[in-house]
Parts: structure tokens; C-alpha cells; sequence
């Protein structure tokens, strides 16, 4: 597990480099947006169709779901009690519950499971991401964002927004072409073979390019702290007995919590730049949680099966 997270870390250092150095002239910003660009619309859609098409579904999707809803719905439920408690200010507040609710289980999580487990463990990272995160990013995240933001854009076309995610596209045609029993032949096996192999590496270089610091950010570590724990330790805790709970069991087991215990997703700094909400709180966040998590990962591992 240790050696897979170094080789990770590697790339994820490449971004970093990256980012200091502007080869070719390039600027980080525009960089991750082409390349995740070029993930989120091509790469991505491209193994959710390989990997959901020949995946075992049944009552293991509906088990993965539910412990996936139950870490989104865990982490926004602790963080808002802690945020109201300790008076933390609206926009402060509605980053601090982004970034303890919704993990990076496809940036992060997918080439993590992958590495550690085999193949068979991206389908558990893209169903807990494609059947549970994402449609509650889309619904719960907006609400979460336009309640303690103070922009005008408000809560928008959520059905919308949902329906602009081609991933989910590629699940609906991938699920519907497993269930129909429709064979993948050589000749597009071969194609979403290639176009998947760029997934992994090129997520953990846009992750790179999004981590941040700087002396400003010093400033939020009393408030991050709580979250780090919350995100990494507490919530994946709670996914422990729930998975359990529901028969999961083995390494599906520890494929779904370490997914549950993966740090805060990088798109939440879209929401809070959206909705006016604490955006340096955010990144410092997502900075410290994703090094925590290179020490957290190992610990889960371990104990799940050691």
C-alpha cells in the first residue's frame, strides 16, 4: 500500500512541479483545465462505459450506493452541528461542510483503489462516485453552496446540471448494456481500452496542479484541523459499521470505506468560487487533507485487513 502511494505521490508531485516551473509558458490554471477537460469529457466516460459494461451488478451496487450516501450524509450532518456550535461565519461555514461531505473518490479514490486492489476495485470507486456523490453533489452540494453563499446565482436547474455530466451518461448506457447482456467486441474494447489508460495518471497530475499554499493559508489551519479529522477518520469510521451492517465484506469492504476515507474533492473550490464561499478555507482544506490522507490511507488499510 505504502509503495502505491509513493508512485502516486510522484505524479501528483509532477503537477506540483509543474506548477512552480510553467514549462512552455503554460500557467498551472490552464493547464488542469485542459487536461481535466480532456478527462471529464473523453477519458472518464471512456472507462465508466469499459468497466461498468462487464461489472457485476446487483445487490452490491445497491450495498455500495448506500454506504456512499451514508459518508456524504454523515459528513454534512457532523460538519454543520461543529460549524453551528463553534459560530463559524456562513461563508466559512459552506466550505467547511463541502469539504467534510464530498471525498475525492474519482481523482484520487479510483487510481488509489485501482493500484491497491486490481481492476476489479474501479468499479466499486466509480459506483460510489456515479450512484451516490455525484447526484448528491449536484442536488445536496448546490443547496449546501447557495445557503451559505451570498451569490445571486441561487439554486439552479439541478436536473440540469445533472444531465451535462457525460459520465453519467456513459453509466446509463453501460448499465443498460450490461443488463441486456449486449457482448463488447475487440474492436471497441480496444478503443476504451487505450482512451482508460490515460485516466489515472493524468488525474493525479491535475491534482497536482490544484494543490496550493501560501502564507495566507497558515491563518486556516484552526478551522481545518476539525475537518481533516472529520473527513479521514470519523466519517470513514462510521462507513466501517454501515458496510458491515449491510454484508459487505473482505476487500469489497475495505475498497468502500477507503473510498469513504479519501480527502475532499477538488471541484468544491468551483462551488464555493460559484456561491462566494470561503475559497481559501476550501483549498487549504483540500492542500491538507490529501497530505494527511498519504499517512491516513495506509493506517485503513492495515486495519481493514490487516
Amino acid at each position: 500500500m505504502l509503495e502505491v502511494l509513493v508512485q502516486m505521490a510522484g505524479l501528483i508531485l509532477c503537477g506540483i512541479g509543474w506548477r512552480w516551473l510553467e514549462p512552455a509558458g503554460l500557467e498551472p490554471v490552464q493547464t488542469r483545465k485542459v487536461l481535466t477537460s480532456l478527462v471529464y469529457y473523453l477519458l472518464l466516460p471512456a472507462l465508466v462505459l469499459s468497466v461498468l459494461w462487464g461489472a457485476e451488478l446487483g445487490n452490491t451496487t445497491f450495498f455500495i450506493a448506500i454506504s456512499a450516501a451514508f459518508a456524504v450524509f454523515a459528513g454534512y450532518l457532523l460538519s454543520s452541528v461543529a460549524c453551528r456550535v463553534c459560530s463559524v461565519p456562513p461563508a466559512a461555514s459552506g466550505a467547511v461542510i463541502l469539504a467534510a461531505a464530498f471525498p475525492n473518490v474519482t481523482y484520487l479514490g479510483l487510481p488509489v483503489l485501482e493500484a491497491t486492489f486490481g481492476p476489479w476495485a474501479r468499479s466499486v470507486a466509480i459506483q460510489f462516485d456515479l450512484f451516490a456523490c455525484t447526484p448528491l453533489l449536484f442536488t445536496l452540494g448546490v443547496v449546501i453552496a447557495a445557503r451559505y453563499g451570498t451569490a445571486a446565482a441561487g439554486v439552479r436547474n439541478m436536473t440540469g446540471e445533472l444531465l451535462r455530466i457525460p459520465a453519467l451518461w456513459a453509466a446509463f448506457l453501460a448499465v443498460c448494456l450490461n443488463l441486456l447482456d449486449v457482448e463488447m467486441h475487440t474492436l471497441p474494447a480496444g478503443v476504451l481500452g487505450m482512451l482508460e489508460r490515460g485516466v489515472v495518471p493524468l488525474m493525479l497530475i491535475s491534482l497536482g496542479l490544484s494543490l496550493e499554499w501560501n502564507r495566507a493559508q497558515w491563518s486556516n489551519l484552526p478551522t481545518v484541523v476539525p475537518v481533516v479529522l472529520l473527513r479521514l477518520l470519523l466519517v470513514p469510521a462510521l462507513v466501517t459499521l454501515v458496510a458491515s451492517v449491510t454484508g459487505l465484506s473482505g476487500e469489497l469492504r475495505a475498497a468502500v470505506v477507503m473510498e469513504a476515507a479519501m480527502p475532499s474533492m477538488v471541484l468544491g473550490i468551483v462551488f464555493c468560487d460559484r456561491y462566494n464561499l470561503d475559497v481559501g478555507l476550501y483549498a487549504t482544506t483540500v492542500t491538507m487533507t490529501t497530505v494527511v490522507s498519504l499517512v491516513t490511507l495506509p493506517l485503513w488499510y492495515r486495519w481493514l485487513l490487516g
